[in-house]
């Protein structure tokens, strides 16, 4: 009998080797690309988004622009992708071909269509090509064909429409891929599983402009001369892939399992999406800065993190910390802390005094013959953002401690 892998893991009944997938994107165009992904170690990929041939895909020049701050390289990802630009048959040979060769992965068909018809017809190919599941891109944010993308999400009887079309034309389970661009994302999430939705992925690209060229006005990536708000990708838009999936993750009307995206690079970005309520997750951009090498380091960290904590399955992670996540009126406010200074290793640069006095509690004052900062843990609000921008960091120099103490109440302003 072969040993099941602690990384192993089930979704919506099918057999993963380990949680980590390919999402819908440039990373997984073609079954060569998508092959080396597998040989790196990935369980699975869902395939970039294929639409009929009737719908003519043409993608803009350039595609893509990196927003980089300071000195960081691709802290983000701003794209243009429009639908696959290959022939529908020519994608549906490549799935077949993917799960030949390593039946052992799981394929998932990203399917966007622009009518009933459309969608039926692209579920039922996709099916009969092989795949495992099916993807409903309901959240694309730059599709500019009327019912499509990031709109269908904000129709909500569409999410519905098309799902129930796709459901009654299909048997393998079915994933409706939502957008972060709208107020509440348990509600198209609730129209999709009326449709007849088997699970829930979450997020796609949050729309965004990630700058403007100072000298000819135009925003990036520059287009021949024009520019547009588009999909935004990255490590930057993980705090907000995480509130969508803990919201889902405790929509218990909802109760379908999630796949996690959104700026997921490292094991921590993956335990962290899985302790949020995802079951699965997928990558892209982590992919465009590293490469299909990345997961070899996921892997290997999210075994070393279970055999830590004594966890014995993958799934085990999932939800552990949907309980701790609630509304800030459940805050226990009798309880406060202050800032904790290691001033033997302090460096004497000053950053805590300055944004203490500029943007915190004014509770230090600066010792300029020792340089050292001055506590008054009276007036520390244990905001910690002292500890922000101290360069010590290393073990932190900067930590926090809970006192015995009332809440501090601010004065009303005297007129």
């Amino acid at each position: 009998m072969t040993k099941r892998s602690p990384l192993s893991i089930e979704f919506c009944g099918i057999a993963f080797e380990n949680p980590v997938m390919l999402s819908s994107s440039p990373v997984s165009n073609t079954a060569e690309m998508v092959g080396r992904a597998f040989d790196a170690g990935f369980g699975g990929v869902v395939y970039k988004s294929i639409g009929v041939d009737s719908v003519e895909s043409i993608h803009p020049s350039p595609r893509m622009a990196s927003y980089d701050y300071h000195d960081s390289q691709l802290t983000g990802l701003q794209n243009v992708e429009q639908l696959s630009d290959r022939p529908f048959k020519d994608n549906l040979a490549d799935m077949k071909f993917l799960k030949r060769h390593w039946p052992g992965k799981v394929v998932i068909a990203s399917l966007m269509g622009f009518s009933a018809d459309q969608w039926r017809e692209l579920a039922v190919a996709s099916e009969d090509a092989g795949v495992d599941m099916l993807e409903l891109n309901f959240s694309c944010p730059h599709m500019t064909v009327e019912g499509s993308g990031m709109e269908v999400s904000r129709v909500h009887t569409l999410v519905e429409q098309f799902t129930a079309t796709v459901r009654e034309a299909v048997k393998i389970p079915i994933m409706a891929k939502l957008t972060p661009n709208i107020t509440d994302i348990n509600e198209p999430a609730g129209y999709a599983k009326r449709g007849g939705a088997d699970a829930i992925s979450a997020v796609n690209t949050v729309a965004g402009l990630i700058g403007i060229d100072l000298d000819g006005f135009v925003p990036r990536p520059n287009v021949f001369g024009k520019g547009a708000a588009a999909g935004y990708s990255g490590p930057a838009i993980k705090p907000i892939g995480l509130r969508c999936v803990s919201q889902l993750a405790q929509n218990n009307d909802l109760g379908l399992p999630l796949s996690g995206i959104g700026g997921i690079e490292t094991w921590v970005d993956v335990i962290e999406y899985m302790l949020c309520g995802a079951t699965t997750v997928q990558i892209t951009t982590g992919v465009i800065h590293y490469g299909y090498r990345i997961v070899e380091d996921i892997l290997e960290g999210m075994t070393y993190f279970m055999k830590d904590h004594g966890l014995d399955s993958a799934g085990d992670i999932v939800g552990k910390a949907v309980p701790n996540i609630v509304g800030t009126d459940a805050f226990d406010l009798s309880r406060q802390g202050v800032s904790v200074y290691d001033l033997d290793r302090c460096i004497g640069c000053g950053q805590c005094y300055i944004v203490c006095q500029d943007a915190a509690g004014q509770c230090l004052t600066w010792d300029g013959q020792n340089r050292r900062p001055v506590m008054d843990e009276a007036k520390c609000l244990g905001c910690m953002i002292c500890s922000f921008v101290c360069p010590v960091a290393n073990p932190p120099l900067i930590t926090y401690k809970e006192i015995k103490a009332k809440p501090r109440i601010i004065p009303p302003v005297s007129k």
